[in-house]
């Protein structure tokens, strides 16, 4: 199933009810006058930000969504209901765009949080409100106002605090299957991840982070080539990214380095922010070569690419090296949040 990350939806806010034209006519009370009550203002639509919700999948089949209308006045000075306000649950890290202007109305980054996107229409006034000295018997009364209706447009950032980047069959999907929950799709062939998958590793009762397993990138990903450009954008809120590297391709005509300094490139092209994120180095795939030729093969990779930051060597298929790369990121996200705390 191709991920959807990206959709368009209509929403409409109702409509103001209209005012009331009444004259309470009772008996023993000849001289009632005007009690023509107002309208209910309409609904209206606001985006709500759920956890139970990972996709934007489901507003392919459900695109509109409308708030009541306000209940229209009436007599004896009665107010129409209002109408009902609209909630769309939608995941978290989803911003919201009017899709006409590009405006940016929101991002929904906390549980919970909900943002108006559609104004309900304002009430009409019954004719008791056009009452005056000079008007005793008003026959006006004002119609509601419409209610705002928008096109707009979902994006979905994933929110985590790990993500995984690499050339397509690198071993990322292997990697979140030994270390967390998930289940991506895992083969011996390229593009098996056709979309992000979140998956929790936890360390122990009280610590845990989580970690998305991205679409392989390709060379041109920042210009639009394969999926990457669909997908690197959720790398823009991790803490840290890991970058793997498959140290023994089976048949790839570029070298683990080549297929390095590729992503990296692509990195740089996509956003200064993403380049600059703190990035480790996993070599993996150690498993298919001797331990002497493991250990070979990783120094000429780290020497040729004059990496100076964190190296991690791991066989995601067996989970060798897994655990101590796991703690060794939950220490650095702990850190990494008390300096947030800190400086706050």
């Amino acid at each position: 199933m191709k991920f959807v990350d990206e959709a368009e939806i209509r929403v409409e806010a109702g409509d103001g009810g209209n005012g009331a034209v009444g004259f309470r006519r009772e008996k023993y009370i000849p001289m009632g006058g005007p009690d023509g009550g107002d309208g209910g203002d309409g609904g209206c639509v606001y985006l709500v930000a759920v956890e139970n919700i990972n996709t934007l999948v489901d507003f392919r089949y459900h695109a509109v969504h409308r708030a009541e209308k306000g209940q229209k006045g009436m007599g004896n000075k009665c107010t129409g209901k209002k109408g009902e306000d609209c909630y769309v649950a939608v995941p978290l890290g989803t911003q919201v765009s009017d899709a006409e202007t590009d405006e940016v109305i929101g991002d929904l980054t906390r549980l919970g949080q909900t943002l108006l996107v559609a104004q309900g229409g304002f009430h009409g006034l019954g004719n008791t409100r056009f009452k005056s000295s000079i008007n005793r018997a008003p026959q006006k009364a004002s119609k509601g106002t419409p209610g705002e209706h928008r096109q707009l447009r979902l994006e979905l950032t994933l929110i985590a605090d790990v993500g995984l980047l690499g050339m397509p069959n690198a071993g990322k999907s292997s990697l979140i299957r030994s270390v967390s929950s998930a289940t991506p799709k895992v083969a011996d062939y390229p593009f098996t991840t056709l979309h992000p998958n979140l998956g929790v590793v936890r360390i122990d009762d009280l610590r845990s982070f989580v970690i998305a397993d991205i679409p392989g990138v390709i060379e041109g990903a920042a210009e639009g080539a394969g999926l990457g450009l669909q997908f690197l954008k959720h790398l823009s809120r991790t803490g840290l990214l890991l970058h793997l590297v498959d140290v023994a391709p089976y048949d790839s005509t570029e070298s683990p380095v080549e297929s390095a300094q590729t992503i990296i490139r692509e990195v740089e092209k996509w956003s200064d922010n993403l380049a600059t994120k703190p990035r480790w180095l996993v070599l993996n795939k150690i498993d298919r070569l001797s331990p002497e030729e493991a250990e070979e093969r990783c120094q000429a990779i780290i020497d040729e690419l004059q990496w100076t930051g964190p190296v991690f060597k791991t066989a995601a298929i067996n989970g060798a090296g897994t655990r101590e790369l796991m703690f060794a990121i939950m220490n650095f996200l702990e850190a990494q949040k008390r300096g947030d705390n800190e400086e706050a």
